[in-house]
């Protein structure tokens, strides 16, 4: 039996998979070797992204610059790309720490920065 182990791990945002899987499709020839989940997989995160894979990632990176931030609540924020304060704190609801009225609205203006 093999055993598999982790090797790396790093966080991805919905338009980078979707880059990923579109590579995966284009090695497989036949729409029947990619399978139910992977066929479902890819109708996913074609339906949900919002932005390309590069400005996401862009977007993830100037997220990462704030104080507060967290690479997971980074990738989260450039999936959802909340259009309010009380989205972003819905975002942040678990964290143990609240953000301030100026935090908020770093968030929204790199947010409005990514969709442009």
């Amino acid at each position: 039996m093999t055993v598999k182990a982790i090797l790396d791990e790093e966080p991805l945002t919905i338009p980078e998979v979707k880059e990923l899987l579109k590579k995966v499709r284009s090695e497989r020839k036949d729409e029947e070797e990619l399978g139910y989940e992977l066929r479902r997989t890819i109708y996913h995160v074609e339906t949900f992204a919002k932005l390309p894979a590069d400005r996401a990632k862009e977007l993830v990176a100037n997220l990462l610059k704030l104080e507060k931030m967290k690479p997971e609540i980074a990738v989260r924020i450039a999936d959802v790309l909340p259009q309010s304060y009380d989205e972003i704190r819905s975002i942040y609801a678990k964290e143990r720490f609240t953000l301030t009225e100026e935090d908020l609205k770093t968030i929204l203006d790199l947010i409005t920065e990514a969709q442009k």
